[in-house]
């Protein structure tokens, strides 16, 4: 077992800004590895996180950069005090994904306006979800993977949620207006061992193997740093979901390869910081609408166009439709349970 290697103290930023003065932003790398985790109040995942990275064993140089959206738990003061040598980034409010993420990308030098010589930049950033566990040798592989396939912009492990099932977001097809059809029918349930049908989960090819995708998930996204200054940073439109969808088609079409390594394995505990509220949801469906309009809709004819315009909306439109009739029926619910409960001992 190795100490986690890291060569940045640990910093908080005022809440004046969202962003770094100028001055602040450079952290001179060279480092194999840069671990950048954007925390929302999910302090206790969080601790468990930065854990299974100190144990993680490899002899690789690397940087741990937490960046904290303005959550309003423990997590500030937890990683100040329980992880030193972790790097800490606190925006004074909640700007996003994409936007938390490139507060730590230009800290590190990937900044298009201000760029840092390439010899002092990570060789690989890591973009990893605080809900995440990794094993001891998650790093010292994946990295040793990339570096014996020169021609991966992007690559991710096969990632399983605390009960054993497979994460199918960690390795997708991008959503097309064909693949998005087949999944917003049904069909891709229906056929989820169909090359056609369930193009965009894979679910046809087996957990283990080792295939080229279109993307895999952000919780664990591993990104070359030539690929990095090939695509730019993370598209800030993009809120909660979308973006690594996005990161990776465009990192696609600069010529790089995207890879799913189902040899090595994380878990994940997935949707933590958002709790799929209404908010989330709405999020969800705005960014599916983006990347449709960002990659798709100019080469969509009009009437496939409204027809996918309505599907979003309409399908949007009912999924928050049934998380609010539950959220606002859920007092009641809890008011019948516990009438239930009373008149079963008191009928005892």
């Amino acid at each position: 077992m190795t100490r986690l290697r890291t060569v940045v103290q640990s910093e908080e930023f005022g809440a004046k800004s969202s962003m770094p003065a100028a001055s602040d932003r450079s952290i001179q790398s060279s480092a194999d590895l840069a671990i950048v985790i954007l925390n929302y109040n999910t302090a206790t995942l969080l601790r468990d996180c930065l854990r299974s990275i100190q144990t993680s064993q490899h002899e690789l140089r690397v940087e741990v950069i937490v960046v904290d959206n303005a959550s309003s738990d423990e997590s500030v003061a937890m990683v100040r005090s329980e992880f030193p040598d972790v790097r800490l980034m606190v925006n004074p409010a909640n700007i996003g994904y994409s936007a938390g993420n490139n507060v730590a990308l230009r800290a590190l030098g990937f900044d298009p306006q201000n760029p840092a010589p390439p010899q002092v930049l990570p060789r690989y950033v890591l973009l990893l979800n605080p809900d995440t566990i990794l094993s001891p040798t998650t790093l010292a592989k994946m990295v040793r993977f990339m570096d014996d396939h020169p021609t991966i912009g992007v690559a991710g492990p096969r990632v399983r949620r605390p009960d054993g099932s497979l994460d199918r977001a960690c390795r997708r097809s991008f959503p097309t207006p064909q693949v998005s059809f087949y999944r917003m029918t049904g069909l891709s349930r229906l056929f989820p061992k169909s090359r056609r049908f369930n193009a965009y989960n894979l679910e046809y090819l087996p957990e283990d193997s080792v295939h080229p995708v279109d993307s895999v998930v952000g919780a664990y996204m591993q990104v070359r740093r030539e690929a990095i200054l090939q695509a730019g940073l993370l598209d800030e439109r993009f809120f909660m979901y979308g973006e690594d969808l996005d990161w990776a088609k465009r990192i696609k079409d600069a010529g790089w390869e995207i890879w799913y390594n189902g040899e090595v394995e994380i878990t994940h505990v997935k949707e933590a910081a958002s709790s799929q509220s209404s908010k989330s949801r709405i999020d969800f469906y705005e960014a599916m609408w983006l990347f449709y309009q960002k990659h798709y809709r100019r080469e969509t004819n009009w009437a496939l166009d409204k027809a996918i315009l309505l599907g979003i909306v309409g399908k949007g439109a009912l999924d928050v439709g049934r998380h609010l009739w539950r959220f606002c029926t859920r007092d009641r619910r809890l008011e019948d349970a516990s009438s239930m409960q009373r008149v079963n001992v008191d009928g005892r």
